[in-house]
């Protein structure tokens, strides 16, 4: 590819990266909550708008250097991982103001860690894989951490700076193994048969330790326990970030690389990653059940959501465009309601000495704030599966890819989660709609963009529920042109 072509490929990384930087020198020259939040979303907004001159460039798919390869398939969850930012600037806008204090450097983090969310589905390589995954990962320690004179968020950064490095350290040393077996850190060149006794060992070993580290990541069971602590004591609005760009950034590298390397023809890894997955279902659902806080409700959750997108990591080693098509369509939607669920929290805690916790503080929320309540019971609502939400659509996805792949037991412990789900997510609606006790008190008043950011998201909800044509139109066109 000509220079020119490469640099409209390479385009929306080098909006996002200056952007960054002159948020970075605003904020140097002069403190503006304002100023730095609008920069912020400005540089958001262009490095989205980008993607358009930069795709008919791309062709079936561009190396912009021998770490990175740019295609239809890291674009959609580039502009996936952008979007995400910015429903989170503008529902942070109000609540990093009255809650935080110094807010200015929190946009700095947000745009650091989706810069290198961004690297992630582009990386066919071990060093920009590790790379983007630090990126990511550094700033999330202190935006977990953020504000400083309250407990629970510096304990919950702690907790995630540690076990997040070790997480790390794990990956490294077992890309190290996998190199001493193949002799290269390219994800095409990656075998899983070296003719051997001595590299199939190594590699074994290798693989081992790597998917533990990533499975730290994903938050999958055994390596799940910094979930639910980490979800809590964070600030509502970094929650629902790190629930979604910063392990839909995960997923993905790991799905290019298991179709570049076939990683999935070793019987041994394979085992083992089916029973992450069939654990992270059955346990992240059992214990969502006995959970009365609000956050931790929604981290266990995650872990069951988590496990059921592993099936289509399976299927991207056999079929790759299904594989990709269903993991998109998937992540759209537990993006759109997990968004939506995080963001009706730090709207409804801005003005609150705490924030929202448990079930009995939303009861009879409804009767008090209609439009955040409808949009969490949306949210709700397609995170178990219900019809005419996304989530239906997302995990009939899933359903029918399971179906393809021949998956039966993991097929069957999707129904089997999403049944058990159903419980948990309607003690949420249940306690929305109850008649509250005494008389109503009067709501205080919260930010209108908040509030419009979190609504339209419920409304994507449902909308992308009873009319996902468009949605799947563009997916299946994106992977058309990538060669899928």
């Amino acid at each position: 590819m000509n220079l020119e072509g490469a640099f409209l490929a390479g385009l929306p990384y080098i909006a996002l990266a200056s952007g960054l930087l002159i948020v970075m020198i605003g904020v140097a020259i002069r403190r503006t909550h304002f100023v730095a939040w609008s920069l912020t979303v400005l540089t958001l907004v262009a490095t989205l708008i980008c993607h358009f001159p930069g795709y008919e460039a791309l062709g079936e798919g561009t190396t912009l250097t021998m770490l990175f390869y740019v295609d239809g398939v890291s674009y959609v969850f580039n502009a996936m991982f952008v979007l995400a930012a910015i429903f989170t600037a503008v529902i942070a806008y109000q609540y990093v103001q009255e809650r935080l204090g110094y807010p200015e450097e929190f946009y700095l983090l947000l745009l650091a860690a989706t810069f290198g969310g961004m690297m992630l589905p582009a990386a066919t390589h071990f060093a920009s894989l590790i790379l983007g995954l630090e990126i990511v990962s550094i700033s999330l320690y202190a935006m977990i951490a953020y504000p400083q004179r309250a407990r629970g968020p510096l304990e919950a950064g702690l907790k995630y700076m540690i076990l997040s490095g070790v997480g790390s350290t794990t990956i490294l040393f077992g890309m190290a193994l996998i190199y001493a077996a193949s002799g290269s850190m390219e994800f095409m060149d990656v075998s899983p048969v070296t003719g051997s006794m001595e590299g199939d060992t190594f590699y074994l070993i290798g693989h081992a330790f790597f998917w533990s580290g990533i499975a730290f990541k994903l938050s999958l069971v055994p390596f799940h326990i910094w979930t639910p602590d980490v979800y809590q004591g964070a600030p509502a609005i970094v929650t629902g970030f790190v629930a979604t760009v910063s392990k839909g950034a995960v997923f993905v590298v790991v799905m290019r690389y298991v179709m570049q390397s076939d990683v999935f023809s070793s019987e041994a890894i394979t085992y083992v990653v089916f029973l992450n997955a069939a654990a992270s279902m059955i346990v992240g659902n059992l214990l969502a059940l006995q959970q009365k806080n609000l956050k931790r409700l929604l981290a266990y959750s995650s872990i069951a959501h988590m496990g059921y997108l592993v099936i289509a990591l399976f299927l991207v080693s056999t079929h790759p465009g299904i594989g990709f098509e269903t993991a998109i369509v998937y992540l759209a939607g537990y993006f759109v309601m997990t968004l939506a669920a995080f963001g009706v929290i730090s709207v409804l805690s801005v003005h609150s000495e705490r924030e929202l916790a448990t079930i009995d503080d939303i009861t009879g929320l409804l009767w008090r704030r209609p439009i955040l309540s409808a949009t969490l019971i949306a949210a709700a609502l397609s995170l178990a599966g219900i019809p005419l939400t996304m989530g239906f659509i997302a995990k009939f996805y899933l359903f029918t890819a399971g179906i393809e792949g021949k998956m039966w037991t993991l097929v069957g412990l999707l129904v089997l989660g999403s049944a058990i789900g159903i419980y948990y997510y309607l003690r949420i609606v249940f306690a929305m709609t109850s008649q509250p006790e005494g008389e109503l008190e009067r709501a205080p008043n919260s930010s209108w963009t908040g509030i419009g950011a979190v609504a339209t998201l419920g409304i994507a909800t449902v909308v992308l529920g009873v009319y996902p044509t468009p949605l799947v139109d563009l997916v299946q066109t994106l992977l058309r042109a990538s060669g899928f």
